[in-house]
């Protein structure tokens, strides 16, 4: 274990001290925290994540090591780990490498020995902000400086910075459905959920024009989690009016929730802490039942004030929008991952129902 000390900096001044985990440097982003219990490695690669520091409530982070079957994407995400224990042993027979090999060679700063607790209180009292790890310089004033030129989420557009820069497709170019993925920073096993639905899916870059999407002929669209501000992504929900207007059936996870909303004139807004984890329960008000849902999200759709748009999920905890659907078009979204990965599969069915809606 690394003796280097390190410091957790949040942008009201609170610091915390702690060791040093994976490369030695600075990191600066967006303070959030997950409760999920299990998953650090899908959560770790989910591009979601991108710009921000991670807290890790669970207390053992790593004991299971990495698998090259546990990423969301190419690499690590998050711009740096928060957590109580970062196991440098681990346990699994499948797992390839240890997990502080796996952030030194993906070039992350984190930090341990910190009450990750208080920190989760402070940040569920005050609410998201900038904060700063370092296990190179420990002065506090220092740090402090570096901060203040460190830009807030909000008006942040992050998207580009994690989309494929180059089309590409999954799955058979045989299958029954051909489902073009508009890429804001897609969870690869999104991907796998509608391969697995017997759909053939072409990957676009965010920035994609609609002519060059429905060249590809597709028969259905899905719009992509992702991280930043919705309201900063004129360009995207541009695209995605003129996507419903071309009238492909359209689902839209996460991200893809605030731009299909946006899209028909709701306004999006950043919330006091968001909503991360794998526990969320959401109400689905036209069949009545409920889900435990999978989330990661600091931005929603504030009220709906558009007669062409139904309310279809909200949150029970908050009760903020958690879905939504046009009427008279075959497009809908939610607010949370039904892929899950990780987290409970009570929400898959919104796959099938997608593609029930292109057959």
């Amino acid at each position: 274990m690394s003796s280097t000390q390190a410091v957790l900096l949040l942008k009201d001044g609170t610091y915390f001290k702690g060791k040093a985990v994976g490369k030695i440097g600075t990191t600066t982003g967006e303070i959030c925290f997950n409760t999920g219990m299990t998953g650090y490695q899908e959560v770790f690669t989910d591009p979601s994540y991108f710009g921000q520091i991670l807290v890790e409530t669970n207390v053992h982070i790593g004991n299971y090591g990495v698998s090259n079957d546990d990423v969301e994407s190419e690499n690590i995400k998050i711009s740096g780990l928060v957590c109580s224990t970062f196991a440098h042993h681990h346990s699994r027979k499948m797992a390839v490498n240890s997990i502080d090999d796996y952030f030194i060679n993906n070039q992350v700063v984190g930090i341990q020995n910190i009450d990750t607790r208080q920190v989760v209180r402070h940040v569920r009292d005050k609410g998201a902000m900038n904060a700063i790890i370092s296990s190179e310089i420990t002065d506090i004033d220092t740090l402090k400086q570096m901060l203040r030129d460190v830009p807030d989420m909000a008006g942040l557009e992050l998207s580009s910075h994690v989309s494929t820069p180059d089309f590409y497709t999954t799955g058979s170019d045989q299958a029954a459905h051909r489902v073009a993925v508009l890429d804001f920073g897609v969870k690869k096993n999104i991907l796998r959920c509608l391969n697995e639905r017997d759909a053939y899916c072409g990957v676009f870059n965010a920035h994609a024009s609609v002519k060059d999407i429905m060249a590809w002929n597709p028969n259905g669209i899905l719009i992509s989690n992702g991280p930043g501000d919705p309201s900063a992504m004129d360009y995207a929900v541009e695209t995605v009016k003129a996507l419903l207007d071309a009238g492909v059936p359209m689902f839209g996870i996460c991200l893809g929730n605030q731009l299909l909303g946006r899209a028909m004139g709701l306004e999006t807004f950043k919330m006091h802490n968001g909503h991360r984890g794998l526990n969320h329960p959401v109400k689905n008000i036209i069949t009545g039942q409920c889900e435990i849902t999978s989330q990661n999200h600091g931005f929603a759709l504030k009220e709906n004030t558009n007669p062409d748009i139904e309310v279809t999920h909200i949150n029970l905890n908050d009760n903020t929008i958690e879905g939504i659907r046009i009427k008279g078009k075959k497009a809908f979204s939610v607010q949370y991952h039904p892929e899950s990965s990780p987290g409970p599969h009570d929400s898959r069915y919104l796959f099938d129902d997608f593609i029930s809606s292109i057959k």
